[in-house]
C-alpha cells in the first residue's frame, strides 16, 4: 500500500491508471494505497461486482474492475472513457478485458508474481514516486 500512496504525490489529475497482473497479486491493494495517498477517506474495495466506485480525495478517483466484464463491448456499454476528464484519477484493474476500447496515454503497470512469491511492480516513469525534496529516484 506504501507505493500506491508514494505514486499518488506524482499524480495531477486526468491520469488513467492500468494495473494488468493475474489474480490475487495485489492491484487492489495498490488502487487503496494510490486512494489513500490521495486523501479518500472512505473504505476502498474492490469494485468486482459494482465494476465502478468513485471517491473524493485530493483528486477524484475513479476505480474500475474490468474482471466480469465480456469484451470490448461491454467496456464501451459501460462508458468508462467518458468518466475519464482532466480532474480525475482513474485505475483500471484487468484492462486487458477494454481491448482497444481504453484511451491513448494510459500509464500501464503491471505487476508480477515471482516463484518465490514475491511480487514485482514494473512503473511508467511518469509514476515513479518523488523523493522528499521532490526528485525521483
Amino acid at each position: 500500500m506504501i507505493l500506491g500512496e508514494r505514486m499518488a504525490s506524482a499524480l495531477r489529475g486526468g491520469e488513467v491508471i492500468t494495473l494488468r497482473a493475474p489474480l490475487a497479486a495485489g492491484k487492489t491493494v495498490l488502487a487503496k494505497g494510490i486512494a489513500r495517498g490521495l486523501g479518500v477517506t472512505d473504505i476502498v474495495t474492490s469494485p468486482t461486482y459494482t465494476i465502478v466506485s468513485e471517491y473524493a480525495g485530493r483528486l477524484q478517483l475513479t476505480h474500475v474492475d474490468l474482471y466480469r466484464i465480456d469484451g470490448e463491448e461491454e467496456y464501451d456499454q459501460l462508458a468508462v472513457n467518458e468518466l475519464i476528464d482532466s480532474g480525475t484519477v482513474v485505475v483500471i484493474e484487468w484492462p486487458e478485458r477494454a481491448g482497444t476500447y481504453l484511451p491513448e496515454g494510459v500509464l500501464a503497470v503491471e505487476i508480477t508474481i515471482e516463484p518465490n512469491g514475491d511480487r514485482t511492480v514494473n512503473l511508467p516513469g511518469a509514476l515513479t514516486p518523488s523523493r522528499e525534496d521532490g526528485t525521483r529516484p
